[in-house]
């Protein structure tokens, strides 16, 4: 339920500077917004969420999240020619059924709340039948996140056909009126060689027409080469989300920022399949182009995890690695690009990202007296350089409480796991394969 109630006592970190920090504050909510946020705030009679020693800031924003692979971890060799990420996926995709799409993207969500993750953007690309389309949007409105679910195509589709533009036509105008919690995209396949092969221009083009018609988002993933084609078939935009800032050239970067093209970065898998993704990650070179850009998870089957701090920390390090001491990376700017960032990248910062007072409720607490936090002097340095999900107390998406004391309050996590071995399994048995339980 979306109630009223006041976070009292905490480090809040707003991320609006404007606002600024409180050391010890309070933030006031009301039926799925932020009322007020200060010190000592007065609201007799209103249920009160004892935060001291922790830190209070927005909820995470994941911008790019394959979630109907989230249960294929167990099966996926990151190293493995025949069972890395793309062949499992390519392979198995074809047999998911919706059922086998719901279960893992509740799998997929539900990790992102014990990691503080409010906002998904689930990126789907399998969507086989509109069953699919609908037992992914089902899994998203039950476990009660906000996000952005991208319909995209099946992994068995051929590249010469055009992916399911009436159903996503169907769908955009049953889309429920003034439905605030999960918006609705479009994602496309690359035109430039990928491991999922190389979709013809013309099919790129055809589906651009129709989606842009529709006034919907368009995401796609980007390989070497993407920028320049797309610009000179004028499909670039401020409608475009790519994916992965590897291999982009310094004329690209001029266009991707006079287009106000976005990126969403996934930095453990960019340095996890560097080789294979052609390049270090240019989030720098990007940023100085002032091109917009975002964090986000990718897939948790090909990291085995959803762990949104070491996201944080593996863009930190690769800037490191790459820059040293010479071109700084403020800890603070990097739970910007966590949070407020991530907000502009989907388009909802005027809805969430930072505790403002308007925005809605979406806020976590971290506990700051851990043995791994404390002690804690500087809240934005132990954040990014110190915090895990087992940290996470407390998460609130619009108001409502999905987890307290690191439990949840309206999800059953074995529930959800049993349903998710159970799929997998299931599935690796219609692959012909030997389903191996323990």
């Amino acid at each position: 339920m979306r109630g009223e109630f006041l976070v009292r006592g905490a480090w809040v970190l707003t991320m609006d500077s404007a606002l600024g920090d409180f050391p010890e504050g309070d933030v006031h909510v009301c039926d799925g917004a932020i009322v007020a946020v200060g010190r000592n705030l007065e609201v007799p009679g209103v249920a009160v969420i004892d935060a001291r020693d922790m830190i209070a800031m927005p909820g995470f924003i994941d911008t790019h999240w394959h979630l109907w692979n989230s249960s294929l971890r167990s099966l996926v060799r990151a190293d493995d020619a025949k069972e890395g990420y793309f062949p499992v996926t390519l392979r198995l995709g074809p047999l998911c059924t919706p059922e086998d799409a719901y279960c893992s993207v509740r799998l997929g969500v539900a990790e992102a709340l014990a990691s503080g993750i409010t906002t998904v953007h689930d990126w789907s690309h399998n969507v086989l039948t509109p069953q699919h389309a609908e037992a992914e949007l089902r899994a998203l409105r039950e476990i009660g996140v906000r996000g952005r679910f991208s319909y995209g195509w099946g992994q068995d589709l051929p590249l010469d056909q055009l992916m399911n533009l009436a159903d996503l036509a169907r769908l955009r105008d049953e889309w429920p009126a003034g439905q605030g919690m999960l918006s609705l995209g479009a994602a496309l396949r690359t035109p430039v060689a990928n491991p999922r092969g190389v979709v013809p221009i013309d099919v790129l083009k055809r589906e651009y027409d129709s989606i842009r018609t529709l006034g919907l988002p368009i995401t796609m993933h980007a390989r070497p080469g993407v920028v320049s084609l797309l610009d000179q078939h004028g499909l670039l935009g401020r409608d475009v989300q790519l994916i992965h800032p590897q291999g982009v050239s310094p004329e690209e970067r001029v266009r991707l920022a006079a287009t106000r093209t976005r990126f969403s970065c996934s930095p453990v898998i960019e340095m996890h399949y560097a080789q294979a993704m052609r390049g270090e990650i240019q989030f720098h070179e990007l940023s100085e182009a002032g091109v917009q850009q975002s964090l986000s998870i990718d897939s948790s089957a090909a990291s085995a995890n959803a762990d949104f701090f070491s996201c944080m920390r593996a863009l930190l390090w690769s800037h490191k690695q790459r820059f040293g001491a010479k071109v700084p990376f403020p800890p603070r700017r990097l739970l910007e690009i966590a949070t407020l960032e991530g907000a502009r990248d989907l388009g909802i910062d005027g809805h969430t990202g930072s505790l403002t007072p308007g925005k809605r409720a979406d806020l976590i607490l971290v506990r700051s007296n851990d043995l791994n936090m404390a002690p804690m002097i500087d809240p934005v340095y132990a954040l990014v350089y110190s915090a895990q999900p087992s940290n996470v107390d407390t998460v609130i998406v619009d108001g409502r409480v999905l987890r307290r004391g690191g439990e949840f309050t309206a999800l059953d996590p074995e529930q959800v796991v049993r349903e998710a071995t159970e799929s997998v399994h299931g599935l690796q048995m219609r692959a012909g394969g030997q389903a191996t339980r323990t």
